[in-house]
């Protein structure tokens, strides 16, 4: 019965295969429930509610957050290896809702809110994270990078989609609250990552694309880059992948950490506002709209480019490009239009990461193993995950009542750390797995 049924999904899906960026999108869509974390802050700190948390204590829920959907990345990618992709997005989904619907229930309390949102729901996050970037590339070999984008481009977008329907568009936290609007969250993500988990399958060993053939170098390279999660280990390669997301990843949650309160205050500084609330809602606003949405859109774009010029350059002109960015922003976004491209375009960049390292890593160690290769290059937003959002809050207490240039240093190591990953991947040299001595069997 379990054959039939493959053979008429597999029918169903060669035939229709962009059913699995559908379904890929479904379950970015949920997870970028992390990213929404913000909306909820304001709630929370508010000293004559129900909560009373202090600013740090939302900074580290979201720390936690992103600690845990990191480290569980390393054992989704084997999990997907063992029992396959399908089961392993719908546990995700299950563990996402679970955290959030315990929340809404028991979330009164800090602690309670690091477990469930921060510890489950991240760890939800993380198992259901990697699949359909491992099962994307293979049902579109001929278009990895624009797959990969789509893959992971429902992240963003789902970003601003629960970002406005619990503020702005739907007022669920202002109807029903904080818990409750965990309550609804938990049964949305759960559903839709259920219905994306379903699509999730591979697709029959030795399927191409009608009419697709690859090219002679691109099938010497696949059969020439299929490591194994120890032999990529030691190759000095990951490690400077891995180092260059760790500084791409800092800098932009760092950015992330203190966009609102540096466009609130170059705001007031240039004139534009005088009032200081106003000037924190417009700053809020931009950042809802123009990062949340650019940083969808440069997943999708940036895949689309690395399929034009390759993943490599792509990385260094984003990369570079980024550098120069954030040094100007600190410069010239005192007026609200500069604020806005310039959160558009920083967020269209740091989108560009989680196009192009999942593409680097099935392009220099190959598709075999991505799900448990790419879960050990994820660690690195980890590392960015927990160091840019504690960077980011000593120096929002720094900056209490300092003025505009308190935010000069942030802007110039968030600056420094892209234009170093932007040498660093110029300057590493493809791997080959040949290159690497095997144990000889005894």
């Amino acid at each position: 019965m379990v054959d039939v049924i493959d053979k008429v999904e597999h029918g169903l899906l060669t035939r229709h295969r962009w059913l699995v960026a559908i379904g890929a999108i479904l379950i970015q869509m949920s997870l970028g429930a992390i990213y929404a974390w913000g909306v909820f802050t304001g709630e929370l700190t508010d000293k004559n509610g129900e909560f009373g948390f202090t600013a740090t204590q939302t900074q580290w829920i979201f720390s936690v957050g992103l600690a845990s959907f990191a480290a569980m990345m390393l054992i989704a990618g084997k999990a997907v290896a063992d029992i396959g992709p399908r089961p392993v997005a719908i546990a995700g989904g299950i563990l996402l809702g679970t955290g959030y619907g315990l929340a809404g229930f028991f979330g009164q309390h800090f602690w309670v809110q690091v477990l469930c949102i921060g510890v489950l729901g991240g760890a939800g996050i993380g198992l259901a994270y990697v699949v359909p970037i491992a099962v994307g590339v293979r049902w579109f070999p001929d278009k990895k990078g624009l797959m990969t984008g789509f893959a992971v481009a429902g992240f963003g977008f789902g970003a601003l989609l629960w970002v406005q329907l619990a503020g702005d568009w739907g007022h669920l936290i202002e109807n029903y609250g904080v818990l409750n609007t965990f309550l609804i969250y938990s049964v949305i993500f759960g559903i839709l990552v259920h219905i994306g988990g379903l699509l999730m399958t591979y697709p029959p060993d030795g399927w191409k694309p009608e009419g697709w053939n690859p090219p002679e170098a691109q099938a010497q390279q696949e059969a020439t880059h299929a490591f194994t999660p120890s032999t990529m280990l030691a190759r000095p390669q990951f490690y400077v992948l891995w180092l260059s997301f760790v500084f791409l990843a800092l800098a932009g949650l760092m950015l992330i950490g203190i966009n609102k309160l540096y466009g609130r205050d170059a705001l007031i500084e240039s004139g534009a506002f005088t009032d200081l609330a106003a000037a924190g809602a417009a700053a809020s606003t931009a950042y809802a709209v123009a990062f949340a949405l650019s940083n969808g859109l440069g997943r999708i774009g940036w895949g689309v480019i690395a399929d034009r010029i390759g993943w490599r350059r792509s990385m260094m002109i984003m990369a570079v490009t980024q550098s120069v960015l954030m040094i100007a922003f600190y410069y010239f976004g005192g007026s609200l239009v500069a604020l806005y491209v310039f959160l558009a375009l920083t967020g269209f960049n740091f989108g560009g990461n989680f196009a192009l390292f999942p593409l680097a890593t099935a392009n220099w160690f190959g598709v075999k193993n991505l799900g448990i290769n790419y879960g050990l290059m994820f660690s690195a937003y980890g590392i960015g995950g927990i160091v840019g959002p504690i960077m980011a809050g000593m120096f929002k207490d720094a900056g209490s009542g300092e003025g505009l240039s308190v935010w000069l240093a942030p802007f110039l190591i968030a600056g420094t750390l892209c234009l170093v990953a932007g040498i660093l991947v110029s300057t590493a040299k493809e791997p080959r797995l040949e290159a690497i001595a095997e144990p000889v069997p005894a």
